[in-house]
């Protein structure tokens, strides 16, 4: 008999000490952690909007390196009509052509998945290449600023 009540004893020490926690316990928890993701979830939101403007800064860049290797084979831009895609493949009747341009024989869509907009003549220079924002509309302010080669119109700058 002894021994069943060590066993009871042993099973009771054992149930005390595998106690869960309590309601109360678990809202605090989630209490405090919706409280760090409320502070902290801007900010990385805001870095991501950056990071985006970023990025098509550096392919308007890539553009415009593009674009320069095209007016040094042709002799001119691409016109507004056969845009960027000139860059990629050989627009027709153009025997000077020596591309493609573009790595991957491909243009590129801008962070927000939307294509790049050219525009030759240009309003800031021979052509412009724009990129419309986070909201694909012309205009804008924030991460829906557009982002135009050659300016310092950015989310940043507002």
């Amino acid at each position: 008999m002894s021994s069943n009540i060590k066993a009871r004893t042993a099973t009771t020490s054992r149930r005390d000490n595998e106690r869960g926690f309590t309601l109360v316990e678990m809202l605090v928890v989630i209490t405090i952690i919706g409280l760090i993701m409320g502070l902290i979830g801007p900010r990385v939101l805001n870095y991501l909007g950056e990071s985006k403007t970023k990025a098509a800064r550096i392919q308007l860049q890539s553009f415009s390196s593009a674009l320069d290797l095209f007016y040094l084979d042709a002799g001119r831009y691409p016109s507004t009509s056969e845009g960027l895609a000139a860059l990629a493949q050989r627009p027709a009747g153009m025997s000077t052509w020596n591309g493609p341009y573009l790595k991957g024989g491909a243009v590129p869509k801008d962070p927000w998945n939307t294509a790049y907009v050219y525009r030759a003549p240009g309003d800031h220079g021979p052509y412009d290449i724009l990129s419309y924002g986070a909201d694909g509309q012309e205009g804008g302010s924030g991460t829906a600023a557009d982002i135009v080669l050659g300016t310092q119109t950015s989310a940043r700058n507002e």
